[in-house]
Parts: C-alpha cells; sequence; structure tokens
C-alpha cells in the first residue's frame, strides 16, 4: 500500500487501550492483540499528574491466544520507570514487530501491562496496530474508536 495517497487510519489501527482515568496503585492489563492483523504495534503511555510518590512501569507481554494464556514478557519490552519527581505529563513509547514474539512456541497476541505504583494517577495506554497484513487498518479499530475524519 503506497503512503503518499492513503490516509494514516489506513495504515493504522486503534487495537488495545487502558482507559485515561485516575487508576489507583494496581497492573492494568490492556485487550490482547493478534499480530496476524499486523506486522507491527506501537504502544504508548501517558502520564498526567502523578500522585505523591507515585511510579508507573509500563510493558509488552505476549501470549499464545486472546485469553492470555501462558503470558510473559516479551524481552527488551519495558521503558525505564517514570516517577512523580519527573515525569507528571509525559509519555513513553514501545515498538513491537511480530517477529520478536516467541513464535516457535506459537506466540502470536500482545498486550500492554501498565503498573501504577504507591499513589493513585492519571494514566493512559494505546496501541497502535502498524503495518496492516489488510488494509485498510481501520477494519481493525476497536468499537470505542466512535470517529474517523478524513
Amino acid at each position: 500500500m503506497g503512503t503518499i495517497n492513503t490516509l494514516g487510519s489506513e495504515r493504522a489501527a486503534v487495537v488495545a487501550v487502558v482507559d485515561p482515568d485516575a487508576n489507583t496503585a494496581a497492573a492494568y492489563t490492556s485487550a490482547y492483540v493478534s499480530m496476524s492483523t499486523f506486522e507491527q504495534v506501537m504502544a504508548v503511555v501517558q502520564t498526567g499528574v502523578l500522585g505523591s510518590s507515585a511510579t508507573v512501569d509500563f510493558k509488552l507481554v505476549q501470549a499464545t491466544d486472546s485469553s492470555g494464556t501462558s503470558s510473559k514478557d516479551i524481552t527488551g519490552k519495558a521503558i525505564t520507570q517514570l516517577v512523580k519527581a519527573s515525569n507528571d505529563d509525559d509519555q513513553a513509547v514501545i515498538n513491537c514487530r511480530a517477529d520478536e514474539l516467541d513464535v516457535a512456541n506459537e506466540f502470536d497476541h500482545v498486550a500492554m501491562v501498565m503498573t501504577v505504583g504507591t499513589a493513585t494517577s492519571d494514566t493512559s495506554a494505546i496501541m497502535i496496530g502498524m503495518t496492516p497484513r489488510h488494509a485498510p487498518a481501520s477494519d481493525n479499530d476497536l468499537a470505542s474508536v466512535q470517529e474517523i475524519v478524513a
């Protein structure tokens, strides 16, 4: 698919989220996304105002199906911890290609895990499916995507 005359929404789709909220200290795992649909994904974590002494960890995990069966970390797909002292209103990005999963053992799904530590904090995360195997990518947007404006 050419890139000059195509829309971004034809090349990328919103495939998983951790909704923006004042999230309590806990781990939040997105839905598991099949990498059979995309060649790669880009996961973005966002912080608003973090609570007192709060931390945010963010990583990608892989599984053998959409239920998260045999879930395990993807090597090298975790950010440096975000902290209250220096990371209010920041973002961090993790890129992952399908071939970086443990494909030999049939791991073909990926999810985001955002862990808020210590105190309730404004956070969210979004995963974008990139380079669709079948266009347009927007056919694979989450049902919560309400509108695409060209």
